[in-house]
Order: structure tokens, then C-alpha cells, then sequence
């Protein structure tokens, strides 16, 4: 099976691209990790937080977060329909390609993961 390399350039940015970008008001940067105090710790300049066990999940249907608090995170993170999110985190970002894969789910783009996470 073949790696698709456009895939993985429309998906993944190096930390070059994400320095020039830093100030860009048109992308937001999203850290999601598994050790959810790493954020508290250190993260990129103007970065939020989102919490996987909190806030991309319903700890009673043990399921995803619905589409509603999704929006409502989104929201509340300062992103808007246009926005490009870019998504990092540690331990080889899991929790950020679960956050990437619930923008597809909900139809969010652009949305891309930070190649190598924190």
C-alpha cells in the first residue's frame, strides 16, 4: 500500500510553516494532549487548550461529543467556519489526530496536525 504523499501535504505542517503562521489571525493553533496539564506547562503563543476527556467527549453516552458542544468549543475557542486549525499535541499527537478527525466528522475545514506534535 502506497503512502498518499498529497494527503500528507494537505494534512501535515512542519514547525516552519507553523512559525510563519503564528500571528496569522485567519489560523488558530489547538493543543490537545493526552496529559491534559502539558498545556498549563508550555504551548505555542496564542494557542488554546481543548480537553479530550472534557471536551471532545461525553462522559455519559461514552461517545464523542455531540455536534452542539462541538460547535459551542469551536466557538468558544475563537474559531469560526473559516478558520484553519492546526492541531499538536504529545505522545505522538493522538489525542490531536482524534481532534482532527472529529473536525472531518463535523465538516470543519481547513483543518491540519502539526507533523511531530509538541
Amino acid at each position: 500500500m502506497a503512502l498518499n504523499q498529497e494527503y500528507a501535504t494537505d494534512t501535515l505542517v512542519d514547525a516552519e510553516w507553523a512559525k510563519a503562521h503564528l500571528d496569522d489571525p485567519a489560523v488558530r493553533f489547538v493543543e490537545v494532549d493526552v496529559d491534559t496539564t502539558a498545556y498549563e506547562q508550555s504551548h505555542l503563543p496564542g494557542a488554546v487548550a481543548w480537553n479530550w476527556t472534557s471536551q471532545l467527549a461525553d462522559g455519559i453516552r461514552r461517545d464523542i461529543a455531540s455536534r452542539a458542544d462541538f460547535s459551542a468549543l469551536l466557538s468558544r475557542s475563537g474559531i469560526g467556519p473559516a478558520t484553519e486549525i492546526v492541531l499538536y499535541g504529545d505522545n505522538n499527537n493522538w489525542f490531536a489526530a482524534w481532534a482532527y478527525w472529529q473536525l472531518k466528522l463535523f465538516g470543519h475545514e481547513p483543518a491540519r496536525i502539526l507533523n511531530g506534535g509538541r
